[in-house]
């Protein structure tokens, strides 16, 4: 097979599913499964929460960002350069009125220092077609049901 899985998205091809599960574990506190890797989620004291993970909006904006430093990387890589620098920083907020969201995202690359001028414009442009970033400017058809 000539077909290759993109950058960023695990091993599977375009079309084919992709699994994670999530179980409650107590209070505020779920835990993600996802091939073989383990996250927890909670939410802050003044929510609710024993705030002993980031919540699920602060992982959304991780993952873009995460996302983005890896777009980055790996243009750089391409470009025979060295990652030792590069960050990313995201700030997100969230909206006043209802339903519940994230209303706004700013990202900042912060660029390896030894980044010529000339490959400034050519990092942004492959960071800025992340597959997280191009998922939220197409949003896909989500379903939620309950299991029988």
């Amino acid at each position: 097979m000539t077909d290759t899985a993109p950058e960023g998205t695990g091993k599977r091809l375009p079309g084919e599913a992709h699994r994670l599960d999530v179980t409650h574990v107590e209070g505020d506190v779920y835990v993600v499964d996802v091939r073989g890797h383990r996250l927890r989620v909670d939410q802050p004291t003044d929510a609710g929460g024993a705030d002993t993970a980031p919540t699920p909006t602060e992982l959304f904006a991780a993952s873009l960002a995460t996302c983005v430093a890896f777009y980055a990387g790996r243009y750089l890589l391409r470009h025979g350069m060295p990652c030792d620098g590069l960050g990313v920083r995201a700030e997100f907020d969230m909206a006043t009125d209802r339903p519940a969201r994230v209303a706004a995202v700013r990202m900042m690359i912060v660029p390896p220092p030894q980044l010529p001028a000339e490959r400034r414009a050519g990092l942004l442009a492959v960071a800025s077609h992340c597959t997280v970033h191009n998922t939220l400017q197409r949003s896909p058809d989500i379903g939620i049901e309950l299991a029988p």
